[in-house]
């Protein structure tokens, strides 16, 4: 319905703007009959179809061209003949300007409406990739984020993702090296198989190892139709929280450590350091860490990616998260998240170097979700 309003509102205001350049060329057609022959004010006339692009379509300026070149010949007509003076040089700089700019307005629609399906089937992707996860999950509270540094596709390498667990929840965050449609498949993949067989193992390092091992073959199966393959990589994070304990479990996969919002204070959750990247293939499932902290009643867990903390304003400052998120340690998980978004934006001017995904978790007083829930 709204969209249906701001289209009707458009369509509005461009035949209202559409009088400008017609009223343009009938008060220049007078203007120059009106003055002497020496004035010269005929190429004044292709102000009207060069200013109509501005605000309207292919159609609408066409034929305020149109328009303009009989106004052309309607003043070469009554000024002595088509034929006379300077009149066939000017009508033909005229229509030929004219039609340059309704060629050139033709092709920027058209390219216009080739931007939408574009971002129409990205946009549908990007929710398939990335489904939402729900505000509520047991006694969880969720917010979410995502930024993709390609504006026009809105789809990126950021991955995030939760699943029920038998007495509790696991949650994943990543990074595929990369950045637009070439990390789309490394990002499906991980997601898929995260929300496949994350409640199947009983640790986050056996977890985190089964992923890795998918990853790399992964990553080997294309390795002869993609050059870059054996060097992409995912970093991760895993999240284990239960239902009936004050407390979590994270196994970090060289990503950024999540940061613990607690009362007015926030700590960065790396004490047990990280373990390389998924799709190296270097370590055995006891190499990964496996962290446990407090997460109590109230707390919220910040979970991000490096596009976030990467992000520099004009002067190459770096956008300085643990401190700005002081100020709204208070704040539920949507309020966060969206004080995080606009001020990120205006860090960096409104544009990001690369995506950027955030997740805000805090644990309420909420009942606890009991069972397999599900994928969600």
């Amino acid at each position: 319905m709204d969209s249906e309003r701001r289209s009707a509102g458009g369509r509005l205001r461009e035949r209202t703007l559409v009088l400008v350049p017609v009223a343009l060329v009938v008060v220049l057609t007078a203007a120059i009959l009106e003055s002497p022959a020496s004035a010269h004010l005929g190429p004044l006339l292709v102000i009207a179809p060069a200013l109509t692009p501005s605000f309207a379509g292919a159609r609408v300026t066409a034929a305020v061209c149109a328009l303009t070149v009989a106004a052309g010949f309607l003043i070469a007509v009554l000024r002595g003949g088509v034929t006379a003076g300077d009149h066939p040089a000017q009508l033909a700089a005229l229509t030929a300007l004219s039609l340059m700019i309704a060629l050139f307005t033709a092709v920027r629609d058209r390219r216009s409406r080739q931007l939408a399906r574009a971002q129409s089937v990205a946009e549908a992707a990007q929710r398939a990739l990335l489904r939402p996860i729900p505000e509520r999950i047991g006694a969880l509270q969720i917010a979410t984020m995502y930024l993709a540094a390609e504006y026009e596709a809105q789809i990126g390498g950021d991955l995030y993702t939760a699943t029920r667990t038998r007495d509790g929840a696991r949650m994943i965050i990543g990074d595929v090296r990369g950045k637009g449609l070439a990390a789309v498949g490394e990002s499906a993949l991980l997601i898929s198989a995260f929300r496949l067989i994350a409640a199947q193992h009983a640790t986050l390092p056996g977890l985190a190892r089964e992923l890795d091992r998918n990853v790399s073959r992964y990553l080997l199966d294309f390795a002869q139709t993609d050059r870059e393959s054996a060097e992409h990589f995912v970093t991760a994070l895993f999240l284990d929280i239960p239902d009936d304990a004050p407390s979590a479990r994270l196994t970090n996969c060289g990503h950024p450590p999540p940061l613990l919002l607690r009362h007015d204070h926030v700590v960065p959750l790396d004490g047990a350091g990280a373990a390389p990247p998924l799709g190296l293939g270097t370590l055995l499932a006891d190499d990964y860490p496996d962290d446990t902290f407090q997460f109590e009643t109230g707390d919220t867990l910040l979970l991000y990616t490096d596009g976030v903390i990467e992000a520099r304003d004009r002067a190459g400052i770096f956008y300085p998260l643990a401190e700005r998120v002081a100020r709204w340690t208070g704040c539920t998980p949507e309020a966060l998240v969206n004080h995080i978004r606009r001020d990120l934006l205006a860090h960096a001017g409104g544009r990001l170097g690369d995506d950027a995904a955030v997740v805000a978790v805090r644990r309420t007083a909420g009942q606890p979700g009991h069972g397999l829930h599900g994928l969600l």
